[in-house]
């Protein structure tokens, strides 16, 4: 059992379709709390106030038939447009940075959790990098993530590569990363990775 009080915060690291999630979850089966930043801004997406204030910026176009949010349709539109990504960023970033710190704060008063996971692909740009005792990168070569994001229907090798332009280089990502986590081999080989990690964590 972990104390009551401030928990080791693992931030993760890497390129879209590196496996960040999945090491994410393999941490969450050793008994850490995994934050994951994208579900948050899913739901943020489609608070009312929220979606009545981005249909005003975009448009109805990107609402889908139900009128809820369409996410495709709004990554096409903002990723098209550095403006219009940087207001989409002003308005649901405060509210993932609020839940997330709530949730934090949640955690850190479970005894239960040995440690806090921070699944969040601008990690370093909201500058919550400095905020983590740990710091993990992923690393996956691109042709490798190019296949997995695409067998995931989620984006093309174009997609992934227009929206890494609007992150920081996964060169600075590996550089300020603490471990190292190589994800070109099988699913056991990134497993036995985290558990060693996992568990230089804990004993220190």
């Amino acid at each position: 059992m972990s104390a009551v009080g401030k928990k080791p915060l693992i931030g993760i690291l890497g390129g879209i379709g590196s496996g960040k999630s999945t090491a994410a979850k393999e941490f969450g089966k050793l008994g850490c709390a995994v934050i994951e930043a994208d579900r948050i801004a899913h739901d943020a997406l489609n608070k009312p106030a929220v979606r009545k204030e981005l249909t005003g910026l975009f448009g109805r176009e990107i609402c889908d038939s139900t009128g809820r949010i369409d996410h495709t349709k709004l990554a096409e539109i903002v990723f098209a447009d550095v403006e219009k990504l940087s207001l989409l960023n002003k308005i649901v970033h405060p509210l993932v940075l609020r839940e997330a710190e709530n949730l934090i704060r949640r955690h850190n008063n479970d005894s239960s959790i040995p440690a806090i996971v921070l699944d969040m692909p601008l990690l370093i740009e909201v500058g919550w990098d400095k905020r983590c005792d740990r710091l993990i990168y992923v690393e996956c070569d691109s042709r490798l993530r190019a296949e997995r994001a695409k067998k995931t229907g989620f984006l093309d090798y174009k997609q992934q590569r227009i929206r890494e332009n609007f992150q920081i280089s996964l060169d600075t990502k590996r550089t300020v990363a603490d471990n190292t986590i190589d994800n070109n081999s099988d699913f056991s080989e990134l497993v036995r990775q985290i558990a060693v990690i996992f568990s230089d964590i804990i004993d220190r």
